[in-house]
């Protein structure tokens, strides 16, 4: 396989290079691979793995990243590489996340052919998901820009754990992003992920506040390790305080897998506590996601609550919101980036051959 070069890097006195695209910082001899695999010291330098390479393409609903205030109803590229730079031990990409072998990475393609096949598929943007676009970031860059250069905007679906300098210039090119936030405790993070959590609530940070990035956010609920009542109220709380109650969350269901194969599903009871905690604590839009929920997928007017989007699944069954993107009762603003009329892709999901 091809090597890439590699950004965000600098040699160390004692002859290793040191990654800092992500708070691992990892410290490479020469032929040695990062956390994330997909990243390595090549001739003293740092090498990227996995350009130009994908794991697979498919045609998503957009709803399924999930982003329920981004042209809803459109229909969205999704692909991604192998690796990833969390350890997540619920992981449910792990095949493609904790890939070592190159076999997993069948398809090839340019940024400029991807962004072509997404245009000729009538795609409004571009994923990078199933694996993290932060380890293949010098590749989901040259990706979003001939996606804008053709008109298609870019999603990245993350778990937000980078370093501020590439993080200025990632998602300086991205339109939209999910950030999964995994839990609301260091502890979580250390032990399940082997990770931190105030890297993520940087990220978070940065993209509301600071980035031209419309950013919804994800939590993947874990029978007695994130349910508890008093974390999703806290998890919540911090996001009215420091976001603000327009930012979408969506509550999602674990079901076992990968390492955590003793745990229980997430009864959807879990869910809608979850759902109905984040409302109490101010948020105007809460999701419930991998469960059957008309209710916890609608979304609705913040100020008069009339239902605005109605969706089964990923689909969209109803769709209220005025071309100038208000509610049509109250003339309330909704917060997003909507199109005069919704995509009608339905909750399909379409394998995509690519050439190039």
């Amino acid at each position: 396989m091809s090597s890439h070069p590699g950004k965000w890097w600098h040699r160390l006195e004692d002859g290793r290079v040191q990654c800092d695209l992500c708070p691992r910082d990892c410290k490479l001899h020469e032929g040695q691979r990062g956390f994330c695999f997909v990243r390595a010291n090549e001739g003293d330098q740092m090498v990227l793995k996995t350009y130009g390479r994908s794991s697979g393409f498919c045609v998503d609903p957009i709803e399924k990243k999930p982003l329920a205030h981004f042209y809803p109803g459109s229909s969205v590229l999704s692909f991604g590489t192998a690796g990833c730079n969390l350890g997540c031990r619920f992981c449910q990409n792990w095949d493609i996340s904790k890939a070592t072998q190159w076999d997993k990475l069948a398809d090839q393609a340019t940024p400029e052919a991807i962004a072509a096949r997404a245009k000729q598929l009538g795609c409004r943007s571009v994923a990078f998901t199933y694996n993290d676009p932060t380890i293949f970031a010098e590749y989901a860059y040259d990706v979003a820009q001939a996606c804008h250069e053709v008109g298609v905007k870019t999603v990245a679906v993350t778990a937000g754990y980078i370093h501020a300098e590439p993080r200025r210039e990632l998602y300086g090119v991205m339109d939209a992003a999910n950030v999964d936030l995994k839990a609301f405790t260091e502890d979580f993070y250390q032990r399940i992920t082997f990770a931190h959590l105030q890297p993520v609530l940087e990220t978070i940070e940065y993209l509301v506040k600071e980035a031209k990035v419309w950013t919804e956010l994800t939590t993947l609920v874990i029978p007695g390790h994130n349910d508890s009542e008093a974390e999703l109220r806290k998890l919540a709380e911090w996001v009215v305080e420091k976001l603000g109650p327009g930012v979408p969350l969506h509550f999602s269901a674990f079901h076992p897998d990968f390492k955590m194969l003793n745990v229980p599903a997430t009864p959807p009871q879990t869910l809608k506590r979850a759902r109905r905690l984040a409302m109490e604590a101010g948020l105007h839009h809460v999701y419930t996601g991998n469960m059957h929920d008309v209710e916890g997928d609608t979304t609705y007017c913040q100020a008069c609550r009339e239902p605005l989007i109605i969706r089964d699944w990923y689909e969209v069954l109803e769709y209220r919101v005025t071309a100038e993107g208000r509610c049509p009762s109250c003339a309330a603003s909704l917060v997003g980036h909507f199109d005069d009329k919704p995509g009608a892709w339905g909750r399909r999901r379409q394998p995509v051959v690519m050439a190039g």
